[in-house]
């Protein structure tokens, strides 16, 4: 009997399995209880966080969407608005959280391309009226997720950032996957951070290590931010052990994110050239978003299933899975748990399912 092929598992960054190197850090992590500031390797990590990002201070948070519902929550204050894109994370998959956290009101933006631009920020701002909402505050999202892993240029950040201060606003940028719009730009991370009063990103996604991501800022901003998680029941007591994964993360794993970048730039090229499929835009990232057209199937239709349901169906009894975000639209994110002949897995997958 062959050996069964590994699954090819594309759904997200987030299903990275921890390296050895990860494990034994782990292992072997020296521990404390963090909730007195005394776990050694949160605070090393932390260290380490902030001087990438070009930050004074970092907090070691449990999840992205805490690190996100944090920031918010210092920068702001109850009955204000939140100016984002209207895909972004924060406003979509973050169970409403500013609103019933915070009691912020969201100002979204709906962009072509995912990219917001100065002017339209600007746009959005309240005029300062008693009966209107005052704005606190605008999040960026840098890669953009729902946009295809879209990368915001430094010279559309630094417009945005530029008009938020003429306005006295506060700036956060969501930089889950941070260093894949560094790789992509070509500059070290802390220049994607920079302008922002916080930043937040995560360990877990295409670093790879099992839990966590980072609440970067200035001094006052992360002492601020360590009562919210405390409220928020993110203080944790000797995470050192997990704290020791995301070490590793940042001295291992950055260096390799634009390899993941290229694989989806390389899948990409390949599956433009399949009948009914559509690559939404051409990957910046680690992130490609397809449409799945009707005469992919040719002469059948998926049936119950809705045509991204049916395609990704498919692709599961061949050993490839995806994501469909909806009726029509398909998610693939690469990242460095994927087996070495995954582009060939893949169109081998499409080829033996389609039409």
């Amino acid at each position: 009997m062959a050996p069964k092929l590994p699954i090819v598992d594309l759904r997200s960054d987030t299903v990275t399995r921890p390296t050895p190197a990860m494990r034994k850090a782990m292992a072997d992590a020296d521990v404390g209880d963090d909730v007195y500031g005394e776990d050694p390797t949160i605070n090393r990590l932390e260290e380490e966080a902030a001087e990438m990002m070009g930050c004074e201070a970092s907090l070691f948070m449990p999840s992205g969407t805490m690190g996100n519902q944090t920031a918010l929550f210092v920068h702001c204050r109850p009955g204000s608005e939140v100016v984002v894109e209207a895909r972004s994370h924060i406003l979509n998959y973050e169970m409403a959280a500013m609103a019933t956290i915070s009691g912020l009101l969201p100002n979204a933006i709906y962009t072509e391309d995912g990219i917001m631009k100065a002017e339209e920020v600007l746009a959005a701002i309240r005029p300062d009226i008693y009966y209107y909402a005052r704005t606190r505050l605008v999040a960026l999202e840098n890669t953009h997720n729902m946009a295809g892993g879209r990368v915001i240029p430094l010279e559309v950040q630094r417009d945005i950032q530029s008009v938020a201060r003429d306005k006295g606003l506060a700036l956060h940028l969501d930089g889950a996957r941070i260093f894949n719009a560094a790789a992509f730009l070509g500059v070290p991370a802390r220049e994607v951070a920079a302008g922002f009063d916080s930043v937040m990103f995560c360990l877990s996604k295409g670093l790879g290590a099992p839990v966590g991501s980072m609440l970067c800022g200035s001094a006052p901003f992360i002492t601020e931010a360590r009562r919210v998680r405390k409220m928020l029941g993110g203080g944790m007591r000797q995470a050192g052990v997990i704290a020791a994964a995301g070490r590793v993360a940042l001295q291992e794993m950055v260096p390799r994110v634009a390899e993941d970048n290229d694989l989806a730039r390389r899948l990409a090229e390949d599956l433009k050239g399949v009948p009914g499929l559509v690559i939404i835009v051409p990957p910046e990232s680690n992130i490609l978003i397809l449409t799945v057209g009707r005469d992919w199937y040719g002469s059948e239709e998926p049936g119950e299933d809705s045509r991204a349901e049916g395609f990704v169906r498919r692709l599961r009894a061949h050993g490839v899975l995806a994501l469909a975000l909806d009726g029509v639209r398909v998610r693939m994110v690469t990242h460095f748990d994927l087996p070495e002949n995954t582009v060939d897995r893949v169109m081998q997958a499409v080829a033996s399912v389609g039409r």
